[in-house]
């Protein structure tokens, strides 16, 4: 088996962002099942109005937070695989040549899925460990009845074991569609890429101080890794989207879920940006070590290598802006619209500005830490691999 259970447990980030999506989805959805039973003890009218729209307020977030951290999950789940099968090439070209059929290579991949089995089982765990300070958080106006918190096995089921078995299938399928190589290809380890036709016009030379060829391998980087500048544009549309979303649900929420969404907007930004530019640095080690061995300079080998994804990243900052605005005005005044005492939701300046400043030095700071290991790269170790 050339994919082992030590290989899918490595999968940190799906876990933790598995962990999240079914630690929030449990929250909401068991007390939403547990809330809708009180609805034959509703007397008035106001209080109707209230319990409509914090049933809704429980299937927004569970089908946003959710939903958008198990879509990057699968994402990132396809992405692992792919890179996984980008560096066992050699090995899985020699399975192919012995005989072994795409799929019965492609079923070892399932493995990848415990990752999701882990953090969705621990997520649905540790959720009904905070489930009864939620409800009493949830119900501390005392304006609706008490409601008794219970178990509900059919959560545990759509929430751990179908998005498990989802996973696997997904990981077994996408596999086999990567596997649709010849086993001289994976042997060589050549990817079937199609190439750009010659279109008959040669690129003028670099000019003296190499500034040209610096910004065609920033380009090249760029062009390679598409993957991964979406996960870059996401880690910082997760930041800026979840720290300003938190800075407003003292207003319009709990302190307790104001809680939630800022540690999930840090585990997500950091998690993905982490996996970005790891992958970048590790992907790009022989262009490093050939443009130190021609004379290029570390600052030019990091602005190569990293600059480019900068733009991305702020891009991802703006469009998280854009989007929290969205959601919670949408909130306000669709979901609380018949309920007082909502107050306006007004774009935050202050907490927009606050965000992206330690915004931008949270991502230089990922930049700096990870130019340091572009240093190291030796051309040796390149070579000898």
């Amino acid at each position: 088996m050339i994919v082992g259970i030590k290989d899918g447990m490595k999968l940190i980030g799906i876990f933790i962002m598995s962990f999240c999506a079914v630690f929030v989805c449990t929250l909401f959805l068991n007390y939403n099942i547990d809330f809708a039973g009180i609805k034959d003890q509703i007397t008035t009218p106001e209080l109707m109005v209230l319990f409509d729209a914090l049933l809704a307020t429980g299937k927004v977030v569970s089908a946003l937070a959710g939903g958008c951290l198990l879509l990057t999950s699968g994402i990132m789940l396809v992405f692992y695989i792919r890179n996984y099968i980008d560096t066992h090439k050699k090995e899985l070209g020699i399975l192919k040549a012995l005989g072994y059929s795409n799929l019965r290579i492609a079923k070892d991949f399932q493995v990848f899925a415990l990752s999701v089995f882990a953090g969705t089982a621990v997520g649905f765990g540790g959720a009904f460990l905070m489930m009864p300070a939620f409800y009493r958080t949830q119900g501390k106006d005392g304006l609706l009845p008490e409601i008794t918190l219970h178990f509900h096995p059919m959560l545990a089921v759509e929430l751990i074991i179908i998005p498990t078995v989802a996973f696997a299938l997904l990981a077994v399928g996408y596999a086999c569609i990567k596997l649709r190589q010849p086993a001289i290809d994976l042997l060589k380890e050549r990817l079937s890429m199609p190439r750009k036709p010659f279109s008959g016009k040669v690129k003028e030379d670099a000019s003296a101080d190499g500034i040209p060829f610096l910004k065609e391998v920033q380009s090249a980087t760029l062009r390679s890794k598409k993957t991964l500048v979406f996960f870059v544009a996401f880690g910082s549309f997760c930041y800026s989207s979840m720290m300003q979303m938190s800075g407003s649900m003292d207003e319009l929420a709990s302190e307790m879920f104001a809680c939630m969404v800022f540690i999930i907007g840090v585990l997500l930004s950091s998690i993905t940006l982490l996996l970005a530019i790891t992958t970048v640095v590790h992907g790009n080690t022989k262009t490093i070590a050939m443009m130190r061995v021609f004379g290029y300079t570390h600052e030019e080998c990091k602005r190569a290598v990293l600059g480019g994804y900068r733009p991305w990243a702020y891009l991802g900052f703006v469009i998280g802006s854009i989007y929290q605005y969205a959601i919670l005005k949408i909130m306000v005044s669709v979901v609380f619209k018949d309920w007082d005492n909502v107050p306006e939701y007004k774009f935050d300046v202050k907490t927009c500005i606050i965000v992206l400043i330690s915004f931008a030095i949270l991502y230089k700071l990922i930049m700096y830490c990870y130019a340091g290991k572009i240093k190291k790269v030796l051309l040796k170790e390149v070579m000898m691999e």
